[in-house]
Parts: structure tokens; sequence; C-alpha cells
């Protein structure tokens, strides 16, 4: 007989039992006035910052955590100010500990494996928060069990498995929501609305730049092969990369860097900084991309190449087409300190920020949210606010779950952003100008280049 879980209990009880519309969430997995069951795949860093901004909520109860690091260095700075010094499970153990009275909690269970977890726990929903290589892999094994799935930025480590992503969940109906947190802000809807009331005219040009990389990038891989701590399955942790001996350099905050494992800048951060121009340009996908790049020079004079990690600076443009009344549009983006020349109108003394987006349109320009000049911006009379405000970010998933509106950054839209964030890298790899046909995932210019929009996994690895 099939195993009874809460989970498919309440959906073949559905079938006798006659409910008020809504109450069953997305997908009909989640009754809308039960407790979430979540898991949470990936516990380092940003994965156990998660986990922690997830126990503040009653509607979701944390009962399992999977990483193959059994026990993570904290003395990192990157852990020190991301995941204090407590590990997942003692952290999860604690605080529901400390509520036993809101209820029965049995507690925290831990797998180094994530597809052991999916197997045996009975959960509702999981949060991705792995290494970028294997953020598709575990939120696909996640959505072909029904499952709800929150998947931190960039959505997928290639663009195949961006529109994998997409169209699986398309399917399942269930709630998703990709980590990009700013997509939440009060400035993304006001950008849009200034955007929409004209504030600086047509827009056909937006330059995007930020301070990443601050981990180390343009390196080559290590050489020496030192012996795998005890408490890491080296196995489980390249997973569907190819295997390569381990080194220290390759995780903590430095796997970003590397090719097989991270996205380097750009997949790190334009998730974040490109999602409120596609919003309120109503961008889809480009019709080219292209890509220059700057590497360190070692002692023996000869550049680095990208064979190995991602390099330490860079500019990538993207072409857009006209939408309907809207003009086509130029979206430039520079990483490694590099940054686009100050307008003319932009006063002297103020500060250019390390990171930032500009539009240009052609009655005006505006810098994060805010016209420029400042006289400008002083004289404009705001326009009135159109777009509903988000209730947060990790809100905006629960809310989905228990069966409300799909969460601002939900799969159908992330994996249309991360395809092309993602396209940007095969740019920079190709050192080409590609032309692009999103709706059939295809560069139509280069036939090698559509090798590099995916990859073959390891054996034992699968999408």
């Amino acid at each position: 007989m099939e195993r009874i879980t809460r989970r498919n209990f309440i959906a073949s009880s559905a079938a006798l039992t006659l409910l008020p519309s809504g109450v069953l969430g997305r997908g009909e997995r989640t009754a809308a006035n039960s407790k979430i069951t979540a898991g949470i795949i990936g516990v380092g860093g940003q994965g156990i910052n998660d986990m922690k901004s997830l126990l503040q909520f009653d509607d979701i109860q944390v009962v399992s955590v999977s990483d193959p690091m059994r026990k993570w260095d904290y003395s990192e700075w990157w852990y020190r100010g991301y995941a204090g010094t407590e590990p997942a499970v003692e952290v999860v153990n604690r605080h529901y500990g400390e509520r036993r009275s809101s209820g029965n909690y049995d507690g925290c269970s831990a797998y180094a494996d994530f597809r052991e977890m999916l197997e045996k726990e009975d959960l509702d929903a999981v949060l991705v928060a792995t290494t970028d290589h294997v953020h598709a892999v575990a939120s696909m094994a996640a959505l072909k069990k029904g499952l709800h799935v929150y998947c931190e930025k960039p959505l997928t480590y290639t663009v195949h498995e961006a529109r994998r992503l997409g169209e699986t969940a398309r399917a399942q109906k269930v709630a998703t929501q990709m980590g990009n947190q700013g997509q939440a802000s009060e400035e993304t809807r006001r950008v849009a609305e200034f955007i929409a009331d004209g504030a600086i005219g047509a827009v056909h040009e937006v330059h995007t730049w930020t301070n990443r990389p601050i981990w180390p990038q343009g390196m080559r891989r290590p050489v020496e092969t030192p012996p795998v701590p005890d408490v890491l399955d080296w196995d489980l942790w390249v997973g569907p990369a190819p295997m390569r001996p381990y080194h220290p350099s390759y995780i903590a905050v430095r796997w970003r860097g590397w090719m097989d494992f991270g996205t380097g800048a750009l997949g790190d951060m334009a998730c974040h900084e490109l999602h409120p121009v596609f919003k309120a340009l109503n961008l889809g996908h480009p019709v080219s991309v292209e890509a220059s790049y700057s590497q360190p020079i070692g002692p023996d004079l000869e550049k680095t190449s990208l064979d190995d990690s991602w390099p330490v600076a860079a500019i990538v443009r993207y072409e857009f087409p006209a939408r309907g009344d809207r003009p086509p549009v130029s979206l430039v983006w520079y990483d490694g300190g590099i940054k686009p020349a100050r307008p003319d109108d932009y006063e002297s003394g103020r500060r250019w920020g390390e990171s930032g987006t500009l539009y240009i349109g052609d009655k005006g320009k505006m810098l994060d949210g805010r016209l420029i000049p400042e006289s400008k911006m002083k004289a404009y009379t705001l326009p009135p606010k159109t777009l509903p405000r988000s209730p947060g970010h990790f809100e905006e998933w629960i809310r989905a779950i228990k069966g409300g509106e799909a969460a601002g950054s939900d799969f159908e839209f992330a994996s249309m952003l991360a395809e092309v964030v993602l396209l940007g890298n095969v740019a920079l790899r190709t050192g080409k100008k590609l032309l692009w046909d999103g709706p059939n995932l295809r560069i139509t210019n280069d036939a090698g280049a559509n090798d590099l929009l995916h990859y073959i996994y390891r054996e034992g690895w699968t999408l």
C-alpha cells in the first residue's frame, strides 16, 4: 500500500469532503488553515539565514534540513555575518523548544543528501539555498513531488535549467518564489509607477552596475589535493558538476567565483538588480547579447582564461526589441568595479554609488527611483500608488501556498529573468555577439554556443 502521509491524506480526502473555494492552496497541496511543514536544502550561509526568517512565521514549521557539510566552519567571515555560530538543527530545535506550548514538535531531522530527505520526510514545501549548480536539481526534485518551492537566486545554473524549471512549476501549479528579496520593496514599485507616469519619457537605455564580486574571481584551479574534512561529503557537494579533487578554496563564499559551481557576479546580483527593470519596462527575451571581460595577468605574463573561474570584471550588453508602443531597449550590465559614465546633469558633488541602475528616457533620466538632477525630482509631482504593495518577500510565498495570489518572483517570471541573466554568462564564455531566439531557446548565429546552454550531469544526477 502507498504510504499515507498528511499531505496525500489531505489531497485524497478533498474528494470526499465539501470544502469552500480557496480552502486548498495552490496545487491543492496545503489546506489554508493548516501549518506548512518545510525542509531546508542547504543550510550554510544564506540558507541558515533564510531558515531563521521562516522560523518567525507561525504558518510554517521547519521539520528537516539537508546539507553535505554536517557542521559548518563559522569562522569564515561570510558565515559569521549570515549564520551566527549555531548549527541549523540546534537553531530549529531550540526555537521550537521555546514554543512547545504552541503545538507538538518531534524535533528537526538532518540529512546529507536532499534526495533522501525528500523521499523520507512528509513535507509541504522546501527552501533551496545550495550552491548555484545544485539549485535546479534540488528544486526540480521537489517540484516533481508536488511541493511548494522557494529557491535562492539565481534560480538555476544554466539557461536550459531555467526553462525546464519554469515549465514544471507551471504544470505542477504549486507556489514558488525566487530569493531576490528586493523585488518586494517599495522602490521597485515606485520605479515602475514613475516610468508608467512618463516621468522620463520612453525609456530606451538602462545601465546597471554592482560592486560584486566580493569573493575571488579570475583564478586558475588549485593543484594541491588536501584531504576532505571528516564533516563533508565531497561527492554530494560536487553533485551534478564534473568531479574534481577537494580544495577549501571551492567552499564557503568562494564557490561563487568558480565556473563549475557558481555563476559569478552576474549570476549573483543581476536577478536582484534587473528585476525592477524587467517589471517596469515589460522586458522579455533579448534579441542579442555580447560581453567583454577583464582578467588579471599573472607572473608568467599570461592572462588567465575562462576555463575555471569567472572574470574579475565584466560588461554585458543586451538588446531588447520594441514592445508595442515602447521603443527597443539597450541594457548594459557592469561588475567588478566598472561603472557607466556619470550623466552631465548629475550634480558634481553627488556620490556615484558602488551599485545602481540608471534609466535613460527621451525626456530625462532616473537613478534608483530618483529623477536627475535632484532639482527635477523635487519639482516632480509623485504619481498615485497604482501597484499593489508587497506584504514581504517570504510572506508572498506563504500567501501563495495558502491559496493566495502568486508571489512577485514566482518561477513563471523568475525562470525567464534567470534565462536572460545566464545567457550573459554564455556570451562571456564565447566572446561573441550572440543572436537569441528566446521562444525556441536557441542561439541562431553560433551553433556551438548552444552547447553552453546546459551541460551533461555526472552519473546519478538528473533534472
